[in-house]
């Protein structure tokens, strides 16, 4: 990878936005260059009512220069668990080796896309018996993918991001800055 990696953060009406904004914070701090992609629309409302200006429509944008792709959770899951295009992207962008993040109830979109047959993962607790290889972890990596289990868990998946993008020093000094 020449340069910094790129990451898109896709954000679905619901998104939970403690996972979402968090996420994105991390990200840009390692100096990750993040694009937010609103699904259905520019401004798109998270599921407390926080509004978020995307970067760009989900319909006007080409995910092929991304190194990353994050799928906050939240109410808005629904959302992308209906959209067959999130659901081909994601299974396109496993298919070429690329990072895929999702916390929350995000990973059911995951799941759909058929790419955590017998990969570890996490999801929002109770929900365990949908995954093949369950953890019990807030954060866990399986080769390109990366789950987590919900808001309180989103600066430990942002953290966990940057080590796989950019490096565990990267990380820990993210850490450090944050008093994580």
């Amino acid at each position: 990878m020449i340069g910094m990696p790129k990451a898109a953060v896709l954000l679905c009406e619901g998104f939970e936005e403690i996972e979402g904004v968090a996420t994105i914070d991390i990200l840009r701090r390692a100096g990750i260059d993040v694009t937010l992609v609103g699904v259905g629309g520019v401004i798109v409302a998270g599921s407390h009512g926080i509004k978020m200006h995307s970067d760009m429509r989900f319909l006007d944008a080409s995910f092929d220069g991304f190194d990353c792709l994050v799928l906050p959770g939240g109410p808005g899951h629904d959302a992308m668990l209906r959209n067959d295009s999130i659901v081909k992207l994601v299974h396109k962008m496993n298919r070429e080796g690329k990072i895929i993040a999702a916390i929350c109830m995000a990973p059911k979109v995951l799941l759909k896309a058929g790419i955590l047959a017998d990969k570890r993962a996490t999801i929002y607790p109770g929900f365990e018996k949908l995954l093949d290889r369950p953890r019990d972890s807030p954060v866990v990596v399986d080769g390109n993918i990366i789950t987590s289990q919900g808001p309180g868990t989103a600066l430990e998946f942002g953290l966990k991001i940057v080590e796989v993008l950019v490096g565990a020093p990267k990380a820990a000094e993210i850490r450090k800055q944050i008093v994580a």
